[in-house]
């Protein structure tokens, strides 16, 4: 009985409140909609210009295809690095791994700034591929390979 009545108590300070909040709006806090407002105007189309502006943002910066990649491994086990460089279309052994590099793209206004890598990495014992996608040379975490022996990671694309 005790709960019932802290509820309805309860329900009562909610509803009080919502009332009150909603006979603090005045009637320019409500939104009219255009098309019942005959004074209201239609917002003004974009110009071509600025539609192609919106596109280009949305697609992201222009970029370049590199020839190839320079990646890094680490074995995790011995702590040993190894960077190679692998062309588009090449693999490479890389431990019990083969890594392979589909292509490499760079921002082209600043090469020098990242590199992204398409990468299929195989694991060889077991038959099985354990990586394939796009890897960020910035943000490696962002699409990391998960193996418990080996990381693989893009330093940077190779431009000739």
């Amino acid at each position: 009985m005790i709960r019932t009545l802290r509820y309805c108590l309860v329900c009562a300070a909610l509803t009080a409140t919502s009332l009150h909040a909603q006979e603090m709006l005045s009637d320019e806090d409500l939104l009219v909609d255009p098309a019942l407002d005959p004074d209201a105007q239609a917002p003004a189309e974009p110009s071509a210009a600025e539609r192609e502006a919106a596109v280009a943002a949305a697609r992201g910066p222009e970029t370049a295809r590199g020839m190839g990649a320079e990646l890094r491994g680490l074995d995790k086990v011995t702590g040993q690095t190894q960077t190679f460089t692998l062309a588009a279309g090449q693999a490479m052994e890389f431990g019990r791994l083969q890594v392979s590099l589909a292509e490499c793209r760079y921002p082209a206004s600043d090469p020098a700034s990242d590199a992204f890598a398409e990468l299929t990495v195989q694991d060889r014992r077991l038959n099985k591929t354990i990586f394939a996608g796009w890897m960020i040379a910035s943000s490696p975490a962002l699409s990391a390979m998960d193996d418990p022996r080996y990381d693989v990671w893009v330093v940077s694309c190779s431009r000739s």
